[in-house]
């Protein structure tokens, strides 16, 4: 049956004639979305077979993939009645396609994205990351779910009410949010007026566990900076003049140590800490998810989600040193290393990097030469849940997972996406939900996507859909 058509049993009963959606509703929606369960994923694993790596300096990865990427998923927008347009602004391509509703009907906006990390070693994956592969009940493969199920989950609803759909539609589907979505702000002005709406859907996050639902309210922000310390003007044989001469990569790590106290709370005086509403999450529950080793201490003070969500952290991700294969008998002159912060949500980014870069600068570490250097910001994002859209978010998400009521639940880390659709969009209900879990290891080796919470997923957008639409009559 092509995608197009409703079955008899469920053209009945998908039209919602009154403001209520009905039990009978929700069953017929979700007896669609299994029904299209099987085109949904060959869709699905077609798009994810294409190596759409949007970091163009990374060698082997070429950018035609990119706009083979985007090609696919515009093809698949139109096969579903969308007007639809390639658009590049300086970057990578990103779709943008709509279909209209009802005159006057609420138009609801629905981004992911069709870039993807690159796969890292593929010795740490356990089947080849660009061929899907099923196992227990997971589809495993790089971007099945970050974010090519968010787009699948998109075109699921779509393909529900095919014929009949209750709202105006646009989909946004960008092509590089995985390397900082640097176009998007220029996308958002030029293009800005066909992606307007009244609820903003952004499939790129995830569910608190498997069963039970989620809305994303908070992401923190971020700052990145590079240090860099400089004790000598060329290296020198470390016999001759080790001893009352420092080198460099010593002094740098004396500098970055002080950058947590002795509990591990970041030491940058004035940073803003925020509060969050407690879930039941423990300690145990952490380092099942992390993978943090037997014996390793957790750092910092607080609540864990309140750590993981609201407050200040600071981590070391690179270091320019020589490496132990290359190391000489040299006191190295200069070294750097780039760190990462999460700021609160309500922090402002730019601030936080000068409260970062004064303190490392006022740190005497034997009179080195430091300088301080931002490569990026991004802002953090709080959400407005009131308000009838979200109410009919949750209640959609309730009925999809059988009655379990979704969280508000915070991440830690950064979208600046998010942010910048708030900015753009001010009257805009902006909703954060996802198709992750736990375990799917977005970025990492062996990423994947839980089949049976992606259907559910698939049948809370196309609830939403309908409650939106009954809103309106």
């Amino acid at each position: 049956m092509p995608s197009g058509q409703l079955p008899a049993e469920v053209a009945s009963l998908a039209p919602v004639t009154d403001h209520t959606v009905t039990p009978d509703h929700v069953a017929a929606i979700r007896a669609r979305v299994r029904e299209l369960l099987p085109q949904l994923r060959h869709d699905l694993e077609e798009l994810s077979r294409i190596p759409s790596v949007s970091l163009e300096t990374l060698d082997g990865y070429d950018q035609a993939h990119v706009d083979r990427s985007a090609e696919h998923v515009a093809a698949l927008l139109r096969a579903e009645g969308l007007t639809v347009e390639i658009v590049r602004e300086g970057g990578q391509p990103a779709v943008i396609g709509h279909i209209a509703g009802p005159s006057g009907a609420p138009t609801v906006m629905l981004y992911a994205h069709h870039d993807v990390q690159p796969p890292g070693d593929p010795a740490g994956w356990d089947s080849d990351p660009w061929e899907p592969t099923e196992r227990d009940g997971r589809l495993y493969g790089r971007g099945v779910a970050d974010d090519k199920a968010g787009v699948l989950a998109h075109l699921a609803a779509l393909r529900v009410h095919a014929g009949a759909l209750p709202v105006n539609v646009t989909v946004f589907v960008e092509g590089e949010e995985e390397v900082g979505s640097e176009s998007l702000p220029t996308i958002l002005e030029r293009h800005g007026d066909k992606l307007r709406a009244d609820a903003i859907v952004l499939a790129d996050s995830g569910n608190w566990e498997i069963g039970q639902p989620a809305l994303t309210t908070t992401l923190r922000g971020l700052v990145r900076a590079v240090v860099t310390v400089s004790v000598l003007d060329h290296g020198v044989h470390s016999g001759m003049f080790g001893g009352p001469l420092p080198d460099a990569l010593t002094t740098l790590c004396r500098l970055l140590a002080t950058l947590h106290d002795a509990d591990g709370n970041v030491a940058v005086p004035d940073l803003v800490s925020g509060t969050v509403d407690e879930l039941d999450y423990d300690e145990a529950r952490l380092r099942a998810e992390s993978g943090v080793l037997d014996g390793v201490q957790l750092i910092g003070s607080g609540s864990i989600l309140e750590r993981l969500w609201a407050k200040p952290a600071l981590s070391v991700i690179g270091i320019n040193a020589p490496t132990v294969e290359d190391a000489s008998n040299t006191l190295i002159p200069v070294a750097s290393a780039k760190v990462s912060m999460r700021v609160a949500p309500h922090e402002d980014p730019d601030r936080a990097f000068e409260l970062l870069r004064d303190y490392l600068l006022a740190q005497d570490v034997w009179g080195a030469t430091v300088t301080v250097t931002k490569t990026d910001t991004g802002p953090g994002f709080s959400a407005k849940t009131d308000g009838p859209i979200y109410d009919e978010a949750r209640a959609a998400l309730a009925d999809a997972w059988d009655g379990t009521e979704p969280v508000e639940m915070g991440v830690g880390g950064s979208i600046p996406f998010v942010a910048a659709f708030a900015a753009r969009f001010p009257d805009a209900a902006i909703l954060v939900t996802g198709v992750e879990d736990p375990d799917t290891r977005a970025h990492g080796t062996n990423e994947s996507l839980h089949l049976d919470e992606w259907e559910r997923a698939c049948v809370a957008e196309a609830v939403l859909f309908a409650r939106l639409g009954a809103m309106h009559r």
